[in-house]
């Protein structure tokens, strides 16, 4: 069956950097498009950045632009997410997500947390 992982999530200090990691397992990685999705509590999921199969072409929130970094690495069936440049309005569970073309899959999220 499908599982997603995620890890690395934790409390950092406002400029603080934290690298997220999805592990994956139960579909073929290398061939979907991979998500990164945050939700506050009483607001909606947001998508935060994606990337596709070949790893070339990605996609970030306006809100992230020039600050996070996705990434995949195909061999190790892990997806990546690099965060720079911590903000508090950046504290929130992180989700990897991956649409198999049959349904969508979630993690069980990780809280990422930005605080003096």
């Amino acid at each position: 069956q499908v599982q997603l992982v995620e890890s690395g999530g934790g409390l950092v200090q406002p400029g603080g950097s934290l690298r997220l990691s999805c592990a994956t397992s139960g579909f073929t990685f290398s061939s979907v498009a991979m998500s990164w999705y945050r939700q506050v509590s009483g607001k909606e999921r947001e998508l935060v950045a994606k990337i596709f199969s070949v790893g070339v072409i990605k996609k970030y929130a306006d809100s992230v632009k020039g600050r996070f970094t996705i990434s995949r690495d195909n061999g190790k069936n892990t997806l990546y997410l690099q965060m720079n440049s911590l903000k508090p309005e950046d504290t929130a569970v992180y989700y990897c997500s991956v649409n198999t073309g049959v349904l969508t899959y979630w993690g069980q999220g990780t809280q990422v947390t930005v605080s003096s």
